[in-house]
């Protein structure tokens, strides 16, 4: 079964954006690789069946996009799963105080 996944822009800002001029200053990434490990991530979380309910954190380790930074750290992401605009099952990956 696909379910459609959303991320918010907070979400996508802290875990996902990398740029070319980040690589420069940083230590190489791109984009694609780091919105991969959000996205198994979470897909592993929901098929471990840890989750209670509709919403649960799960962690993932990522470089900030600080422009100084060259290991990762341990960051924290929610998982909520609800209706989407037609019925559907979405997930939605946000930041932990994110509602």
């Amino acid at each position: 079964m696909r379910w459609r996944v959303a991320l918010t822009a907070a979400a996508w800002a802290d875990s996902v954006a990398w740029t070319a001029e980040d690589s420069v200053h940083q230590v190489y990434q791109d984009l694609t690789g780091r919105l991969w490990d959000v996205l198994c991530l979470a897909a592993q979380t929901v098929r471990s069946g840890r989750a209670k309910g509709d919403r649960t954190l799960f962690r993932l380790y990522r470089v900030p996009r600080d422009r100084r930074s060259t290991q990762a750290v341990l960051a924290t992401l929610k998982l909520v799963v609800g209706p989407g605009d037609d019925g559907q099952p979405v997930v939605t990956i946000l930041l932990p105080d994110e509602d």
